[in-house]
C-alpha cells in the first residue's frame, strides 16, 4: 500500500506528507500525565489522539518507537519555576511519600487508559528516573553558552538565544510580546530576564523531592524532562513530539530552545497538537466547577451528569470530533455518541447475519479507499465514522431483504468494517459479550462500589442506598463484607 499520510505540522502550520515507506522508522514522544491527580476528560483526549495516530502508523507498515513520559517530579505552581511541588504537597498533606502519590495516580491513569483501550506505549519512562539526564543536558546548554547559574538554580538565557534563533517560532509569538506578558513573581530576582525558564531549581529546606547536581541540591525544570528523555530512547533527531494545544507555549517553546541550544539544530520533526475539550463552552476548571474525571463519567457520580457513560462512549464521543477541532462536552452530546455507538455496533453484528447472494445491488467497493483517504488526511476519523454510517444504510437493507451482496463483496465490507472499527479506531470489538461486558465494566463497578464505601463511612445513608439499588436494578447482587464489599453480575 502506497503511503500517502499527511499530518499537520503545528511548526510550519500546513499539511505535509509523511515519511516515505521506505524509511520506516518512526519515533514519537508524546507529553504523558503529571501523576498529581485522578485522570479526567483533559486526560483522554490527547491519550486517544495518539494512540490513532500510533494504531495507525502501524498498521500502513510502520515500526513505531512511541515515548509517552510520565511526570512525577511535579509540576510547580505559577510559571513551573517557583511555589510548591504539587505532588510533594500532596504528600506533606496526606503524610505519604512523594513517590507513593505518584504511584497511587499513575496506577489511576493506566486503569483509565486501559478502559478507554488505549494500547500502552513502547517505553514510558518517569522524569524522576532520568535525572542524570537532565542534568546532563543542563551541563551542555550552560557549556554552550544559553544558561547560566545564579544562587545554586540555572536558567536558560532566552534573549542570548533569541538572538541566534526565534524563540517563538512554535507558537507564532515574538520575543518582544513575550517579554511584555511574563509576570514578575516573588523570588525571580535571580532570573536575567523574566522570560528565562528554570533548567535546574535549588531547593529550599522545606522541599521534600530533591537530587544532588553540581549547582546545588535541587529537582530539574519542567521543561528539561522531555527533552532529555525524547534524546534518549529516540535520538538527536526524530520525527513527532505531540501533546495538548495548551503545552505550545511554554513547554513545548522551551523544549525546541533546549533542543537547539544542545545540539545546534531542531531535534524534531512534526509536531502535533490536539485542541481543547471545553464544557458546555467553558473551558474546564476546578474552580468553575465543571472538573469532570474519567472516574466521575464512568460512574455518573458527577452533579453536571445526568448518569454514567461507559468508556467507550467517551472514546466514540473524541472521535467523532476532528483532534484539531475543539471539543465541546454535553450530556446531549454523550447520549448522541452512545447512539452511534451503539448503531456501528449493532451494524457489525448485523454483517455476521447477512446471508450473500450470487450479485450484488449494493455498491460499497469504494468504501475502503474513501477511509484510508480519510485517515490519509490529517487523521480524520470523523470522516471515517460518517463513511460507515452510510455504509450502515445499505446494510440494513441487506438485512431488510431489500438488497443483495456477494460472497466476495461481504467479506470485502466486514474486513473493511474490522480494520476501521477495531483495529485503528480502537472500539471495542467484544462489547456485546456477556463475558466481557463483566469484565470491562468491573472496574467501573468496583469504583461506584468505593464511592459507596466512602458514603456509608460519612453516614450518607441515602447515596449508600441509592448506588446498591442502582446496580440491583441492572443486574449486579451486592454483598457487604469485613473487608468491603463482593459483587458478581446475575446472567
Amino acid at each position: 500500500m502506497e503511503n500517502k499520510l499527511t499530518l499537520y505540522n503545528t511548526l510550519d502550520r500546513k499539511k505535509e506528507l509523511f515519511i516515505p515507506l521506505h524509511a520506516p522508522h518512526v519515533g514519537m514522544y508524546v507529553c504523558g500525565p503529571t501523576v498529581y491527580g485522578d485522570p479526567h476528560l483533559g486526560h483522554a483526549r490527547p491519550a486517544i489522539t495518539f494512540d490513532i495516530l500510533f494504531r495507525y502508523l502501524k498498521h500502513i507498515g510502520y515500526k513505531v518507537r512511541y515515548v509517552r513520559n510520565i511526570t512525577d517530579v511535579g509540576h510547580l505552581e505559577h510559571d513551573a519555576d517557583e511555589g510548591e511541588d504539587k505532588i510533594a504537597k500532596k504528600a506533606r498533606l496526606e503524610q505519604l511519600e512523594p513517590m507513593e502519590v505518584a504511584q497511587y495516580y499513575e496506577n489511576r491513569y493506566h486503569s483509565a487508559m486501559a478502559m478507554l483501550n488505549v494500547l500502552p506505549p513502547s517505553i514510558e519512562p518517569h522524569a524522576s528516573g532520568h535525572i542524570i539526564e537532565q542534568i546532563e543536558l543542563v551541563k551542555h546548554i550552560l557549556a554552550n553558552g544559553y544558561a547560566y547559574e545564579s544562587d545554586g538554580s540555572v536558567y536558560f538565557d532566552v534573549v542570548k538565544y533569541n538572538k541566534k534563533n526565534h524563540y517563538g517560532k512554535l507558537s507564532g509569538r515574538n520575543l518582544d510580546d513575550v517579554l511584555n506578558t511574563s509576570r514578575e513573581l516573588d523570588g525571580q530576582a535571580e532570573k536575567h530576564n523574566a522570560a528565562d525558564f528554570a533548567l535546574w531549581k535549588c531547593a529550599q529546606p522545606e522541599h521534600i523531592m530533591r537530587w544532588p547536581s553540581p549547582w546545588s541540591d535541587g529537582f530539574p525544570g519542567w521543561h528539561t524532562e522531555c527533552t532529555a528523555m525524547g534524546r534518549k530512547y529516540l535520538g538527536d533527531h526524530f520525527d513527532i513530539h505531540g501533546g495538548g494545544m495548551d503545552l505550545i507555549f511554554p513547554h513545548h517553546e522551551c523544549e525546541i530552545a533546549q533542543s537547539v541550544a544542545s545540539q545546534g539544530d531542531d531535534m524534531v520533526k512534526y509536531w502535533i497538537h490536539n485542541n481543547m475539550i471545553t464544557i458546555n463552552g467553558t473551558k474546564m476548571g476546578k474552580s468553575l466547577g465543571n472538573f469532570i474525571t474519567l472516574e466521575e463519567f464512568f460512574t455518573g457520580s458527577h452533579k453536571l451528569l445526568n448518569r454514567a457513560y461507559s468508556p467507550m462512549t467517551i472514546r466514540f464521543f473524541i472521535l467523532q470530533a476532528h483532534y484539531r477541532s475543539t471539543l465541546d462536552f454535553s450530556n446531549e452530546a454523550l447520549e448522541a455518541s452512545e447512539k452511534g455507538l451503539n448503531r456501528l455496533m449493532e451494524t457489525w453484528e448485523n454483517l455476521k447475519r447477512v446471508v450473500p447472494s450470487v450479485k450484488s445491488s449494493v455498491d460499497l467497493k469504494d468504501l475502503r479507499a474513501k477511509c484510508y483517504a480519510a485517515m490519509d488526511d490529517d487523521l480524520n476519523t470523523p470522516i471515517v465514522i460518517s463513511y460507515l454510517f452510510d455504509a450502515a444504510r445499505d446494510i440494513n437493507n441487506l438485512i431488510a431483504g431489500n438488497a443483495t451482496i456477494s460472497s466476495e463483496d461481504l467479506a470485502e465490507v466486514r474486513d473493511v468494517f474490522h480494520i476501521f472499527m477495531f483495529d485503528i479506531m480502537g472500539l471495542a470489538e467484544s462489547i456485546g459479550s456477556s463475558d466481557e461486558r463483566e469484565k470491562a465494566y468491573g472496574k467501573v463497578v468496583d469504583m461506584l462500589l468505593e464511592q459507596r464505601v466512602k458514603a456509608k463511612a460519612n453516614k450518607d445513608w441515602a447515596t449508600s442506598d441509592m448506588i446498591r439499588n442502582e446496580l440491583t436494578n441492572l443486574g449486579f447482587e451486592v454483598k457487604d463484607t469485613k473487608d468491603g464489599f463482593e459483587w458478581k453480575l446475575n446472567k
